[in-house]
């Protein structure tokens, strides 16, 4: 059983994701759905100053 990083819930219950960074072989974070996902990025702020400039 794996638990959802953000709510805690069992992410095989769910349609999961998991995120890593850098390497593939590291270890992925698991959240139940890309709500979690979402949720965690948002309550978290971890896309505040994080876009791309973009010239349109």
């Amino acid at each position: 059983m794996t638990d959802c990083a953000y709510c805690g819930c069992e992410v095989e219950a769910h349609d999961p994701v998991y995120v890593s960074e850098g390497e593939p072989e590291a270890t992925a974070t698991p959240y139940c759905n890309y709500g979690c996902l979402a949720a965690h990025v948002e309550a978290d702020g971890l896309a505040v100053g994080t876009t791309c400039s973009v010239d349109l």
